[in-house]
């Protein structure tokens, strides 16, 4: 590739130095064009059969599409009956209009207006290509040759259109200069203002005009540009929807739609996920969920986006990858320490602020709003931090644990993902967590337990008396403590269980009802001078605490035996 790069054209782009568009905030969403049924087919390995277009096409409608094109009639059999069968089934909603496209050319006009009777509402969407490249190398025409071509592809469709005035059918124009990205701007005003002039439109009965970026040229500031151009020297604009059809030949398609609409357009024709030739269309779902996060209403329903994703994946027979905006099964998801423990603290400030408001670090959007879960937003592997597991814990299982054990609780997770060398599942971290802190009973378990509150000259005193095992043989021991703990410290210096230090307690409820039980954080200074924690579960909140400071003894001497 050292010399090859010089064999290509530089992209010559509009001059636009008094450009407007970059100063224009989109504020409402674009008329949708669902492609998926014709752009997207066409592109598609195995196309979809006549059931499957028909459950798309459901699916559509569920979205919300008001427009639809559902195919390329005169081009094949299974294109013209996918339309018919819409038709007369009459499966098409009277708020719904089908879109139909045929090149400029008259036997395939005329088979269009054939395939379309008995539809109540129609857009009729005809093109011809008029880029240079086009024009020299396919057509070996010049621009009078391209615009007599349009021209009289849009006389025969106005003539078919009055011929069948009298029918219970409402057809409107769509025409595109196709390749429009690649054609000079004058040209391109030229011969979209005479397909105009030839079909009447006015501002009461507009055309859409769609200006296709049928392969990406350019950064997508140059084709906002020559969106911008375009709306501004095109003769009776206000008799026209400026439409934009852009793929992702650059990887742009989504800000090339972007920049278009900031630049004037007010129509976008894609597809859902982006299918369709080559690298595809633009893809609709991530332009009206960016917009979505931008506070706009796309008007389209994305709340159940892996329905979306089931059905578009069982028709097209195309998998959607693991990191496709807003719908991939990693999109959610952070591995990396800092972004989990941001995440944990957005969370954890939007429960304690009731904001009204969106406001969680490295998550543009809400994934419950899509209908995903919170259960895979952290997941864990060695590069996972503190906060991951503690996240996982609280959200998965109901264990809020204090900050103070996020870096303990981390370092055993991720001690344990090293081991492994792979991603630890919610139920792994959950099991460790158990083994680590509620289940630790080398040496000490407690086997009974009983505690009493009596007065002591007029102060009220907590009396301990029960046993434990202490790795040999079971144990009575007894205390008295001005608490549960208390006691039960007094009661362990008995056995020499001594120079442990008191740091913290925390507690919480885990579950609901008669089935709810006590969860107890303890926090001990062992004899070595470094803190452990212990977790005590019971349904007596005394007991889970004392389940807690043996699980803390039991962690210290483990660790300090290492």
């Amino acid at each position: 590739m050292n010399q090859g790069y010089k064999k290509y054209i530089p992209f010559n782009p509009v001059k636009l130095p008094d450009r407007k568009w970059p100063n224009v905030v989109v504020k409402k969403a674009p008329i949708w064009c669902s492609v998926d049924l014709r752009d997207g087919n066409q592109a598609l390995i195995d196309p979809m059969n006549l059931e499957e277009k028909l459950m798309f096409f459901k699916m559509l409608i569920e979205v919300g599409f008001k427009e639809i094109e559902v195919g390329f009639p005169s081009a094949s059999e299974t294109e013209y009956e996918i339309l018919r069968t819409l038709i007369d089934r009459n499966l098409i909603p009277d708020d719904v209009t089908i879109q139909v496209l045929v090149q400029a050319r008259e036997h395939l006009i005329r088979k269009t207006f054939e395939a379309i009777k008995g539809a109540k509402n129609v857009i009729v969407h005809f093109y011809n290509s008029t880029s240079t490249l086009q024009r020299k190398v396919v057509f070996k025409k010049d621009m009078d040759g391209i615009i007599d071509i349009a021209v009289q592809g849009a006389r025969l469709i106005k003539q078919l259109t009055d011929e069948i005035a009298g029918d219970d059918i409402n057809i409107r124009y769509e025409y595109s200069p196709e390749s429009f990205s690649g054609t000079e701007m004058d040209n391109a005003v030229e011969i979209c203002a005479r397909v105009m002039e030839e079909l009447g439109a006015t501002k009461e009965n507009k055309i859409i005009l769609n200006l296709p970026s049928t392969v990406q040229l350019s950064t997508p500031n140059c084709f906002a540009d020559q969106v911008e151009y375009f709306c501004r020297n095109l003769p009776n604009r206000e008799a026209a929807i400026i439409s934009v059809h852009p793929h992702n030949d650059r990887g742009t398609g989504i800000a090339d739609a972007e920049l278009a609409m900031m630049a004037g357009a007010e129509r976008v024709e894609g597809t859902l996920f982006g299918n369709g030739e080559r690298t595809g269309n633009v893809d609709i779902v991530a332009l009206g969920l960016n917009l979505y996060t931008q506070g706009v209403d796309p008007e389209l329903d994305f709340s159940d986006i892996n329905h979306l994703k089931e059905i578009y994946e069982n028709c097209t027979k195309m998998k959607i990858p693991e990191r496709q905006p807003y719908v991939g099964e990693l999109v959610f998801t952070a591995f990396s320490g800092s972004h989990q423990d941001a995440i944990n603290k957005g969370v954890q400030y939007m429960h304690d602020t009731d904001s009204p408001y969106w406001e969680v670090p490295y998550l543009p959007i809400d994934p419950s709003d899509v209908g995903r879960q919170y259960e895979p937003i952290i997941r864990i592997n060695s590069q996972s931090g503190k906060g991951g597991a503690a996240f996982i814990m609280q959200q998965n299982f109901g264990y809020n644990l204090p900050k103070a054990m996020h870096p303990e609780f981390g370092r055993v997770v991720k001690a344990e993902a090293d081991r492994l060398g792979t991603e630890l599942t919610a139920q792994n971290i959950f099991d460790l967590f158990s083994r680590e802190f509620i289940y630790k009973r080398d040496p000490f378990t407690l086997k009974k337990h009983k505690i009493e509150e009596a007065g002591v000259n007029g102060n009220s005193v907590t009396r301990f008396d029960g046993s434990v095992f202490n790795g040999k043989e079971e144990v009575p021991i007894y205390g008295e403590g001005n608490g549960p703990i208390d006691a039960f410290f007094n009661a362990l210096h008995h056995i020499g269980v001594e120079n442990y230090q008191f740091v913290s307690y925390h507690e919480h409820a885990i579950g609901k009802g008669s089935h709810a039980k006590a969860v107890a954080y303890i926090e001990l200074k062992a004899p070595d001078g470094k803190n452990y924690f212990g977790v005590g579960i019971h349904d007596n909140i005394n007991i889970a605490s004392i389940k807690g400071v043996i699980s803390a003894i039991n962690r210290a001497i483990d660790a300090m035996k290492k």
